[in-house]
C-alpha cells in the first residue's frame, strides 16, 4: 500500500490519521471531527490498517482488546475452578489411589472432578495453551500499539499546522502585544512547572510526564514475565513438587533431585499429655502430636556411577527433618508432611502338618521385596505364586491389590514336602481361614508373627520460577502506579504570521491537572482565554483576570 502524501509534502505510512510532521488530519473522518483522536497521536496501527493475509488476520485477532479481555476472563474462571477441590499435589495419597481418594472423600462430584482432569488443572495441556494464548495476546497488543506510539512521541514536531491546533480539546486564539515576550514567559513558567520545553522559531512545545504513556505497556511486560514464570513451571528443573514415602532403615532416590538419595534412620513421634477435647474428641482423635520428625542421612551419587547404585554413595550430612524445618540442599527442600505408624515390615510363617501340627521350618517374608521361593531343607520348600500387598478381593478368579503398601497382605503359597512332591496350593490372608482351591491339603502355612516399622512422608519442592513471578509482579505494579498517578500533558503555542497566537493543549487523562497548569501560565503570560471543546458550555474557559479573582475569593473563604 502506498504512503500518504500530506499537503506539507511529508510522506506518511499508510493508515496514518495525522501527519507526522504538521499534524493535519489525513482522513475524511478526521477532517470532519471537531476534536481529533490523540490516543496514538494519529500513527498507523497495524491491526487497524492491514487485514488481507492470514498473518494479518492472526495478528488482528490477538491484538483485539475484546479477545484479550475474554482470554483473561476464561483464564481466571478456569483457575478458580481448580480451587474448588484440592489439587493432586496436595492430596496425601499414592498416585494409583488418587482417583479413589477423590471419590471416597468428595463423592460423585469428586469422581467427576478427577475424571475431567480438574484435579491437576494447572498442568493440563489446555490450561497451558490458554495461558500461552493470553501471553501471545498481551505481546501482540503491546507491539501493535506500543511501538507506533513510542515512535510518534519520540519524533514529535514543535510546529504544527493550524488545523491540528484547532482540533485539540483545549484551544485558545487571540492577539498579544509582544509575541516574543509571550513565548519567553510561557517557556519560563512551564519550566517552573517542570515541563520540558522545546522551541522552533515562533513555536513552542511544553511537555511533561511522557513516561505515563508507557504505564500500560509496563503492565504488559510484567504480565508477560509473570505468565512466562507460570509456563516455566512445566519445564523440567524449574519446578519440582514430589512426594515420597520412606520406611525406617530404607534408602531411596529422591524424585526430582537427580543423583541424591535419602535414608530414613529413625522416625520420632512426640505427643501431648493432655487428652483430646471438643472437635478432636468427636472425630475420634486419640492423641495429639506435639512433634514428629525423621532423622535422615542425605547421600549423593558420585559422578560416573550407574543409576541406582547404592554401594558407593557419598554422605552429604545428617539432619532431623521436622514440620516447618525442612532439609535444604542445592535449591531443593524436603518437608516432613505425614507419617504412618506400625506398617508391616516382615511376616513369619511355619509350614506345619495339619494332622500332627509338626513344623517343617519357618520362612521370613520381607513384605517390601519378598523372595520367590524359600528352601526349608530336607526336601521341603515354600514358593510364593502370588503376593498382594493390599488384598482387595478376587477378579476373574485372581487376587487383586488396591495399593503397593502392605496394609492387608495375602499370599498364594505352593508347599512342597517329601510326602507331597507335586506340591499343595493354599491362599493365606491374615485373620481369615486359608483357601485351598485345589482340594484339601495335608499341610498349611501357620502365622508365626510379624515385625512392623514406621514410615515417613516427605514433600520435595523446588521452585526456580518464584524470582521470575516476583519480578513480573513488581514490574506490573510499577506500571499500575505510573498509569494511575501520572499523566502526559502537552501544550503547543505558536505565533502565526499575522500576529495571532494559537494555543492548544492535550492530556491523556485528568484534564483538571492540565487546566490547573493552563490557568497558571495564562495568568503569568497574559494569554487569550482557552476553551474546552468537549464541554457543553462553550465559554467554560475563563479569562485570566476572572479566573484569578475567583481563586482569590476561594482562598479568602
Amino acid at each position: 500500500m502506498e504512503n500518504i502524501i500530506c499537503a506539507c509534502g511529508h510522506s506518511n505510512p499508510y493508515g496514518t490519521k495525522l501527519c507526522e510532521k504538521c499534524g493535519r488530519p489525513l482522513t475524511e473522518e478526521g477532517k470532519q471531527t471537531k476534536v481529533v483522536d490523540m490516543r496514538y497521536d494519529g500513527t498507523a496501527i497495524r491491526s487497524k490498517t492491514y487485514n488481507k493475509t492470514v498473518i494479518d488476520k492472526i495478528w488482528n485477532f490477538f491484538s483485539n482488546v475484546k479477545v484479550g479481555i475474554a482470554l483473561i476472563i476464561i483464564t481466571l474462571v478456569s483457575a478458580s475452578i481448580g480451587t474448588i477441590l484440592p489439587q493432586e499435589i496436595y492430596v496425601n495419597a499414592p498416585d494409583a489411589g488418587k482417583a479413589e481418594y477423590y471419590e471416597k472423600v468428595y463423592g460423585w462430584f469428586g469422581k467427576l472432578y478427577n475424571y475431567l482432569g480438574l484435579s491437576d488443572l494447572y498442568s493440563t495441556w489446555w490450561f497451558q495453551i490458554l495461558v500461552g494464548m493470553l501471553a501471545t495476546s498481551i505481546i501482540v497488543a503491546s507491539l501493535d500499539r506500543g511501538i507506533p506510539l513510542h515512535k510518534s512521541l519520540k519524533n514529535q514536531r514543535v510546529k504544527r499546522h493550524e488545523s491540528f491546533m484547532k482540533r485539540q480539546r483545549i484551544v485558545a486564539e487571540g492577539q498579544v502585544l509582544n509575541p516574543d515576550e509571550t513565548l519567553d514567559k510561557v517557556e519560563q513558567k512551564m519550566t517552573e512547572l517542570k515541563y520540558h520545553v522545546r522551541r522552533d522559531g515562533s513555536a513552542l512545545l511544553a511537555e511533561r510526564g511522557r513516561f505515563a504513556r508507557y504505564g500500560p505497556y509496563i503492565n504488559h511486560v510484567g504480565l508477560i514475565i509473570f505468565l512466562a514464570g507460570v509456563m516455566l513451571r512445566l519445564v523440567p528443573g524449574f519446578h519440582v513438587d514430589e512426594t515420597i514415602w520412606i520406611r525406617e532403615g530404607e534408602t531411596r532416590a529422591i524424585p526430582g533431585m537427580d543423583g541424591y538419595f535419602v535414608k530414613n534412620n529413625k522416625f520420632i513421634l512426640e505427643t501431648h499429655d493432655n487428652k483430646p477435647q471438643g472437635e478432636q474428641e468427636s472425630q475420634g482423635v486419640n492423641v495429639v502430636a506435639k512433634n514428629f520428625q525423621t532423622d535422615v542421612t542425605l547421600y549423593k551419587q558420585p559422578e560416573g556411577s550407574l543409576p541406582g547404585d547404592l554401594d558407593n554413595l557419598e554422605k552429604v550430612r545428617d539432619y532431623s527433618i521436622r514440620v516447618n524445618h525442612p532439609l535444604k540442599e542445592s535449591g531443593f527442600a524436603l518437608y516432613q508432611m505425614n507419617y504412618r505408624l506400625n506398617e508391616l515390615k516382615q511376616m513369619n510363617f511355619n509350614l506345619v502338618n495339619k494332622g500332627t501340627d509338626e513344623s517343617f521350618g519357618q520362612i521370613e517374608i520381607d513384605l517390601t521385596n519378598p523372595k520367590k521361593e524359600y528352601d526349608l531343607g530336607n526336601g521341603s520348600s515354600v514358593q510364593i505364586l502370588v503376593y498382594t500387598p493390599d488384598f482387595d478381593g478376587f477378579e476373574n478368579g485372581e487376587p487383586q491389590t488396591k495399593t503397593s503398601i502392605p496394609n492387608n497382605p495375602a499370599f498364594l503359597f505352593k508347599m512342597t514336602t517329601p510326602e507331597t512332591p507335586k506340591g499343595e496350593v493354599s491362599f493365606v490372608q491374615i485373620m481369615q481361614q486359608p483357601l485351598e482351591p485345589l482340594g484339601e491339603n495335608k499341610y498349611r502355612m501357620k502365622f508365626a508373627g510379624a515385625e512392623t516399622r514406621n514410615t515417613a512422608n516427605f514433600t520435595i519442592r523446588k521452585d526456580s520460577t518464584i524470582p521470575i513471578l516476583f519480578v513480573g509482579g513488581i514490574i506490573f505494579m510499577i506500571g499500575v502506579v505510573i498509569g494511575s498517578y501520572w499523566n502526559h500533558r502537552r501544550l503547543w503555542l505558536q505565533i502565526e504570521s499575522d500576529g495571532r497566537v494559537l494555543m492548544a493543549a492535550h492530556v491523556n487523562k485528568n484534564m483538571f491537572s492540565m487546566k490547573k497548569d493552563l490557568d497558571a501560565v495564562s495568568t503569568f503570560a497574559d494569554l487569550p482565554p482557552y476553551k474546552d471543546q468537549l464541554e457543553k458550555i462553550e465559554d467554560v474557559g475563563k479569562s485570566t483576570k476572572r479566573g484569578t479573582k475567583e481563586k482569590e475569593g476561594d482562598n479568602t473563604l
